[in-house]
Formats: C-alpha cells, structure tokens, sequence
C-alpha cells in the first residue's frame, strides 16, 4: 500500500496526514463526563455523597473517531446522526468549531441525541474514577427519508475522500444499504471497517480492527485457541486484505492475506489510566496511515503507538501527530 519503510521512518507517513481526507460513517453520540469529590455518606442508602464540581461533554463512538481524525490533521467528513437536542446542538458546535471537520454529512433529527454519562468521583489532588455510567437511548428508528438523506449525503461525500472509516455501535447509522455501499467502495478506495455486534456482515472490506474478545466470537472460537487460527480462520471467511485484532496489554496481531502475521508489542505502559475510545483512535490512526501511502504493518505500527498514548489520557481522548512522532522516536515513551 506504498512506501514501505523501516520502523525508524515511520515519521515519515506522519508528515502526509495533514490534508488527507477521510469520511467517518457512524454513529455520532455524547460523552458526557461529571465531576465530582465525595465528601460524606449518605442518610438514604448506603453511598457515597459526591459534590458536583464540572461537568464537560465531548463527541463518543464515531464522534470520537471524527475528532480524533481532526487532532491529526486530515480532513474530516463525518455521516451520521445527532438529536435536535441541546446536547446535539453542543456536538455540532463542537465539530463546526474545527476548521477541518465539515458537517454537512451530519443530520439533525426530531429525536435525542444517544449519551453514555460517566460520572467520577475523586478528592481534589487524587485522579477522579468513574464511579457509574448510565447510558440514555430512546430506541428511536430513522425514517425513510432519513435513510436516504444519509445514503445522499455519503454517496456525495465518498466520491472525493481518500479513505472511508466505518463505524458502527449498533445504533442503527449503519444499515443494510450503507453497507453494500461500502462495501462496493471497497473496490476502489481503503475502507476501515469497527463494528461492536454486526463484524460477520463486514466482509469484502480493506481492513477491519476487532479487539481480541470480538475476534474470538467473530471466529467461532473458544478463547484458549491460539490467536493465528483466529485470524487465520476471520481473514479467510470475510474476504479482507488485512485484519488487525487489538490485544490490550499484549499488542497488536495483524493477519494479511498473503499468510503473514506481525505481532506488535504493547507500546507504553501496561497498566493503562483509561481504554475509553482506544478503539476508535486505532482506527483513525489506521485509515489516515493508509492513505498517506502506508502499508498495512506500518500503519498498524502507527496505530499501536496511538493507543499506547490515548489509554493513558484520562476519558475520551485523542493524540497529536506530534505526540505519535515523540513516542515513535522515543520507542513508545511521551
């Protein structure tokens, strides 16, 4: 898929992400964050009382692989949909106040925006954890009209980008007919694919970057086979080029199809401040490495050293192009 470099020129790919232009379609929800410091506990129940001091939101799921694509630099044409919502109404302030980021692929509709809060708790000088999560989703389905105006927007959108990421959390953005759309993309352009539920109708795509447990289901395997007959048996059913299976501590395993396989150690520490959004940052840092002209083991190289920054930020996070050339030069060190 391009040049092919040693570990040392990774940095290279690095200096082309600016300008690349990568369509995201997903689903587009909010990550709201409360803060708080316990202080007492509670008369009613056995609980800890906590203090409200802030609370921030920030965009999640394919919102936090848009914004993540925007850190690096390329230029970022999100589909997808968001409620006519107040909070809605603060994730498209937030993707309008980046000046690469166009959203006219995102659409509005009558309904609320989809939310994972995440309230943490902690005394003023300890790093707050989180204490609970509640998530708020009315189930609501998109209208026909809705669909097409989807398919329109993307079907204009994917005619002048030079990678698409699919980003799917099942609630309900990607569907059968944006599907065969991507999939048909795949022909011609580099198409990342991150499913939570539906990875076995992903087939046909470039690449696809399940964690190490969906890998395991995706193949029909107990967890105590070895991970190459896992890979080895997803690369073959699905028709990909490549798969990269995300392994926590352990790395990064990418299978192609000519047979090989590169395990990628950890990069950083292994014990980890927050996974949250790991997933959607390696896909990120795969697509723009793509299309920046990296082969698949760079680009999943660049990608391990991603994650290795993000998942010691705490909650949705993203990394700079700056960050990812620290610690590729400094062996995974920022």
């Amino acid at each position: 898929m391009g040049k092919r470099s040693e570990h040392g020129n990774l940095p290279y790919f690095l200096g082309h992400f600016a300008g690349k232009k990568i369509c995201v379609v997903g689903d587009i929800i909010a990550d709201v964050y409360i803060f708080g410091k316990p202080y007492r506990l509670s008369r009613e129940a056995p609980v800890v009382v906590v203090k409200y001091e802030e609370s921030k939101i920030y965009p999640g799921s394919a919102g936090n692989t848009i914004n993540n694509l925007a850190a690096l630099g390329a230029e970022v044409y999100p589909v997808g949909f968001i409620g006519s919502d107040s909070i809605g109404g603060k994730l498209l302030d937030f993707f309008t106040s980046a000046r690469n980021i166009d959203t006219t692929g995102i659409i509005q509709h009558a309904g609320e925006t989809i939310t994972k809060t995440r309230i943490l708790a902690g005394d003023t000088h300890v790093s707050k954890q989180q204490v609970i999560r509640i998530d708020r989703d009315d189930r609501r389905k998109n209208t026909a009209k809705e669909k097409a105006l989807l398919m329109e927007r993307l079907s204009a959108i994917a005619a002048r980008v030079d990678a698409i990421i699919v980003s799917d959390y099942g609630h309900g953005a990607v569907n059968s007919r944006v599907l065969e759309f991507v999939k048909d993309a795949a022909k011609r352009t580099i198409v990342v694919g991150d499913s939570r539920y539906s990875l076995r109708k992903y087939t046909g795509l470039t690449i696809i970057t399940p964690n190490e447990s969906e890998a395991y289901t995706l193949a029909g395997l107990p967890d105590d086979e070895p991970i190459e007959d896992v890979g080895k048996k997803v690369l073959s059913a699905m028709d990909l080029k490549a798969l990269l299976v995300t392994r926590g501590n352990k790395g990064m395993t990418l299978f192609l199809r000519n047979g090989k396989v590169h395990h990628i150690p950890i990069s950083g520490k292994d014990d980890v401040t927050d996974v949250t959004g790991a997933g959607d940052t390696v896909c990120a840092a795969v697509a723009l490495s793509l299309a920046s002209g990296a082969d698949f083991l760079d680009a999943a190289k660049i990608a391990n050293y991603a994650a290795g920054i993000v998942v010691m930020k705490r909650g949705t996070a993203t990394v700079t192009v700056e960050e990812l050339r620290k610690s590729i030069m400094n062996g995974g060190k920022i």
